[in-house]
């Protein structure tokens, strides 16, 4: 960056002593640095940003479980909650006298939240 500048001003320097050569714009200057920033911004506002709010959703919806919730697993196991746990997991009953141990991420998402009721 600053080698082109310095290669600019010489040629400039050059041209004025040849004849009025015109000064680079400012795009011609500063374009790649426009670019590369723009693409930043571009990568920021479609990729990163959705991800996180999605993250955040998911982590408030984990949060807010509570026992006689309906839930599906990762593994599409269908269920409701019998105990929340302090140490990150549930349990869940899928059947009748049938519980099994979840973890908390494990719970993808509630069967409310589906529209089956």
């Amino acid at each position: 960056m600053l080698l082109n500048l310095l290669l600019q001003a010489g040629n400039a320097a050059a041209g004025a002593a040849k004849g009025a050569q015109p000064a680079p714009s400012f795009f011609e200057s500063y374009g790649s640095i426009i670019m590369i920033i723009a693409l930043v911004a571009i990568f920021y506002f479609f990729m990163i940003r959705p991800q996180s709010k999605r993250q955040k959703e998911e982590r408030q919806f984990r949060e807010s479980l509570q026992k006689g919730d309906k839930v599906v697993t990762i593994g599409g196991l269908h269920g409701r909650i019998r105990e929340v746990k302090n140490d990150g997991t549930v349990d869940v009953e899928i059947a009748e006298n049938v519980k099994i141990t979840v973890e908390l991420n494990a719970i993808q998402a509630s069967r409310q939240a589906q529209g089956q009721k």
